[in-house]
């Protein structure tokens, strides 16, 4: 009723049926591989109102993970697998990373330090559900996995005295430039201009203390 494929290996045919609604493939780990692609098979149809969910479990991880699904509108579909490490024949678990990664280093080596063939194998499930649960099921990964996404806040460097005088002359500056006039050849300002400029910059900084900390014009 389904297939799969993995890059440069053959179309998987060891699908195993555990049930009237479910089914496995045995994927070895090794060699290394990035995407599986599920499908259903010519001429096979689900039942009305119903979609296939795709699980995952990883080597020495007893969980399967819900990949998505197909269904008779979505025949096939390729995913990722969230799954980055190296697989050892100690059996210690694996790195589990970000839903983007899909990275599988294995490296296994016996008791000399000599690589040898892993064991480890990906178990591929396939589960027909009613296709409102499957839906239900995978809005709930993605406000999960929404929630679950950290965010990072980045402390901000105090400016130096030196930035600081800078800003600071920057704003007068800017402000005196319209005050300026001509006066035996030489550009003058008002004392008022800096008493302007000066109680309209204390006013600013009561308002927004950190305005000079921005990367805008002060």
């Amino acid at each position: 009723m389904f297939g799969a494929i993995l890059p440069s290996r053959p179309v998987q045919t060891n699908l195993r049926t555990l049930s009237a609604t479910q089914f496995a493939f045995t994927l070895p780990a090794y060699p290394p591989f990035h995407h599986v692609v599920v499908f259903l098979l010519p001429g096979s149809v689900l039942p009305p109102g119903a979609a296939a969910a795709v699980y995952i479990r990883l080597p020495d991880n007893p969980d399967f993970k819900l990949l998505g699904s197909i269904g008779n509108e979505k025949q096939s579909a390729i995913f990722k697998i969230n799954y980055t490490g190296t697989l050892q024949l100690s059996g210690v678990p694996a790195a589990n990373e970000g839903d983007d990664a899909m990275i599988v280093e294995i490296v296994p080596t016996d008791a000399t330090g000599a690589e040898e063939t892993t064991r480890g194998e990906f178990t591929l499930g396939i589960s027909v559900e009613p296709a409102a649960s499957v839906t239900a099921q995978l809005e709930n990964l993605k406000s999960t996995s929404a929630a679950g996404i950290t965010t990072m806040v980045v402390a901000k460097r105090p400016l130096s005295t030196k930035m600081l005088a800078q800003k600071i002359i920057k704003n007068a500056f800017n402000f005196l430039a319209s005050f300026a006039g001509d006066q035996g050849g030489n550009e003058m300002v008002p004392l008022k201009g800096f008493r302007d400029w000066w109680m309209k910059f204390e006013k600013r900084i009561d308002l927004d203390p950190e305005f000079l900390e921005r990367d805008e014009e002060a």
